[in-house]
């Protein structure tokens, strides 16, 4: 079954056009990351899956239940955890989650899941702490178990890690993949692009409201053509390419040779041959092979906002 089914999506605000005829379909049980620059239509298209903001043309489902016809039955399978902390200061972890519940009809039978949520995420010491009283990762995971609480089959995260550290951005993202592990759809939006390289197994990118690529992270990486090569170099070595050589070079530091070389056309032992041959002495080298970075800042001609 599709976990998401999107179709023609589009929504306009006046003149400005948020999304643009985007179709979109993700499988259930996948790690999907859903990336693009600031203004690029993540959030839209987040709102109106979560049904807080209403498209103005094309269709959207969650698990086959249409997110304006179906509305019920397609929130209560979607949890989405926010960019923004959003909370009351004045409630309790406990409160919170309880409120939560409540929503979603759920009463003294969920207590068992509500306990086993907040021992994964680390909260029973902050169980009745007032909300106002914890730390920004703390409010962080409560806005993970909040989405939570309703056992939803897919989960939106919004830059779940963006401001905090490094040791609660392992805890949470181990708590992610155990999620996904056991059939959770995980879909994230980051500005954080070796978390969706190392997490993520499609990757769809949105530019200026459109969809400019959906694909397998695998087959996504493949599709840029170019690698770089640094040299150290050697004192009194040339710094003169040789001709014919079709290898481009790049601002490099002082003392360093950096090459940018096509993957089929400048195979590394003919450059090396080539630049030895020129009076290039190196005493190291690097081959740094393309990423997720790269691959999205061709694609956007814009660098991921960080």
């Amino acid at each position: 079954m599709k976990a998401v089914e999107i179709e023609k999506l589009s929504k306009e605000y006046g003149l400005l056009q948020a999304l643009a005829e985007v179709s979109l379909t993700i499988a259930e049980g996948s790690f999907f990351a859903l990336l693009g620059p600031n203004g690029a239509g993540k959030s839209t298209l987040i709102n109106i899956l979560a049904g807080l903001t209403r498209s103005t043309s094309g269709r959207a489902a969650v698990l086959g239940f249409d997110v304006r016809r179906q509305w019920r039955q397609a929130r209560r399978r979607l949890g989405v955890v926010p960019q923004e902390l959003a909370y009351d200061p004045f409630f309790t972890v406990r409160e919170m989650l309880t409120l939560q519940s409540g929503y979603f009809g759920l009463g003294r039978e969920n207590r068992g899941w509500l306990k086993e949520l907040t021992g994964a995420l680390d909260l029973e010491d902050k169980i009745d702490t007032s909300m106002n009283h914890l730390s920004g990762g703390m409010k962080r995971r409560v806005l993970i178990a909040q989405a939570l609480v309703h056992r939803p089959p897919v989960v939106i995260l919004d830059e779940p890690t963006a401001g905090v550290d490094v040791a609660l951005r392992r805890q949470l993202w181990d708590f992610i993949r155990g999620l996904n592990g056991k059939g959770h759809t995980i879909i994230l939006t980051t500005h954080y692009l070796e978390e969706a390289e190392s997490m993520c197994e499609t990757i769809s990118i949105l530019n200026h409201g459109r969809l400019i690529v959906s694909a397998p992270k695998s087959e996504l990486l493949s599709r840029y053509s170019w690698r770089q090569l640094r040299l150290q170099l050697l004192p009194g070595s040339s710094l003169q390419l040789p001709a014919g050589l079709m290898a481009k070079k790049q601002d490099a530091p002082e003392g360093e040779l950096l090459l940018r070389l096509h993957r089929e056309q400048d195979q590394i032992g003919g450059v090396l041959a080539a630049l030895e041959q020129a009076g290039v002495r190196f005493s190291d080298l690097r081959i740094h092979e393309p990423g997720l970075t790269e691959v999205y800042t061709e694609l956007t001609e814009v660098g991921p906002d960080v």
